[in-house]
């Protein structure tokens, strides 16, 4: 495609799109994105600029620390939170890093919900390696995102094939997105915008009008917020802005939600592209930081343990406690139970292990139980 067959934007001079009568209701009809955009705006390059620093220093650390798989699932776990969160999940990191039979039957509904989105996300970017970034891969994941939670009944993997809103109800809507005949066409330019190559615009920038789209659009019945901001990691990992999945701006959402929707409704009601997105990259900038301190730490308590805890073990018990160790990264919650199971020895090795971490100050127990106890690494899960 070449820059002459299709539209040029200004970001300044946005026009969202309009609105288009159904039955007793208004519907937002939104602009096509896959366009040649231009951008003139004093504000925006600084922000790039220092954004994409930000990743690449992330980047720098992804690369420094070994075993940075381990540490990853964590970033996605809280990115899981966080993101159901904001759509009024009550379950907190504490209970997410835990084992659906430690949580308490009036709480399991949420953490089913959290845990899908953490397989949604292992499961979109384990496939990433053989499918590209595509509306294939969007429904794949939020197929996964309501198997077996509340809104399996919406239509899991499907765009949607009736009306949907914002608000309680269709009357009294604070936002009414597009009227479902036009979702095969909006999705579709979507996805092109995505892969242009002849779009010359820069990815953060890109990835910002992506998911300003994506939410307006409204796709599915159910879960498009958390599918729009998982979207967010899975374009950068994508498109190489980062080489591990160690950026996620849920939680920069969460806490400015109020700003974070009044953003992109003044997009579509005021046309306020460049608003949103400069709030994106601030986003962008806040998280980055945040997220090369926790590897700083990381890289901190890891050596501590390394040179001053690990060498208290010897033998076979050198290479269990090792072993527990790179696993509590990854899950830094356990109880004896799971550490007899991850190491394949009987309980009562297991339980003497878990002790000697307790009294090195790895492991802390949270229940106060005097059976079916809990321990969590605190030190490294007040990181994140």
């Amino acid at each position: 495609m070449s820059d002459r067959n299709f539209d040029v934007i200004d970001i300044n001079a946005f026009d969202a799109g309009g609105i288009e009568r159904g039955y007793q209701y208004e519907a937002f009809l939104p602009t096509r994105i896959n366009a040649q955009w231009q951008m003139h705006d004093r504000h925006i390059p600084d922000l790039l600029e220092n954004s994409s620093r930000l990743l690449g220093e992330l980047n720098a650390y992804s690369h420094l620390i070994p075993n940075v798989d381990f540490f990853i699932q964590m970033y996605i776990t809280k990115e899981a939170v966080s993101s159901n969160k904001i759509e009024g999940t009550q379950t907190n990191l504490e209970e997410a890093v835990q084992d659906l039979q430690d949580i308490a039957p009036e709480h399991r509904d949420d953490w089913l919900e959290v845990n899908n989105y953490i397989k949604a996300a292992n499961v979109s970017l384990k496939n990433m390696g053989g499918l590209p970034l595509s509306n294939r891969l969007i429904r794949k994941a939020h197929e996964i995102l309501l198997t077996s939670v509340r809104g399996e009944h919406k239509q899991p993997g499907i765009f949607r094939t009736s009306q949907n809103w914002i608000g309680t109800s269709l009357a009294n809507a604070t936002f009414i997105p597009p009227r479902h005949e036009h979702i095969p066409e909006l999705m579709s330019d979507l996805e092109k915008f995505m892969h242009n190559k002849d779009v010359h615009l820069p990815h953060l920038i890109r990835i910002a009008i992506i998911h300003y789209q994506l939410e307006t659009i409204h796709p599915f019945l159910d879960g498009n917020g958390r599918i729009g901001r998982l979207l967010i990691t899975l374009y950068l990992v994508y498109f190489g802005l980062l080489q591990k999945p160690s950026l996620y701006l849920s939680d920069f959402f969460m806490k400015n939600k109020e700003e974070y929707y009044d953003r992109l409704m003044a997009v579509r009601t005021h046309n306020k592209l460049s608003e949103w997105i400069q709030f994106f990259l601030t986003g962008v900038q806040e998280t980055a930081r945040h997220s090369i301190n926790v590897f700083r730490e990381i890289t901190n308590i890891r050596s501590i343990i390394e040179a001053e805890t690990m060498p208290k073990f010897q033998g076979r018990k050198l290479k269990n406690a090792q072993t527990l160790m790179y696993h509590l990264y990854g899950a830094p919650v356990v109880t004896n139970n799971s550490v007899a199971a991850l190491l394949g020895v009987k309980h009562n090795i297991a339980a003497t292990l878990v002790k000697d971490f307790v009294a090195n100050g790895i492991l802390k127990e949270i229940t106060g139980r005097y059976r079916n106890k809990i321990f969590i690494f605190d030190m490294y899960f007040k990181l994140f």
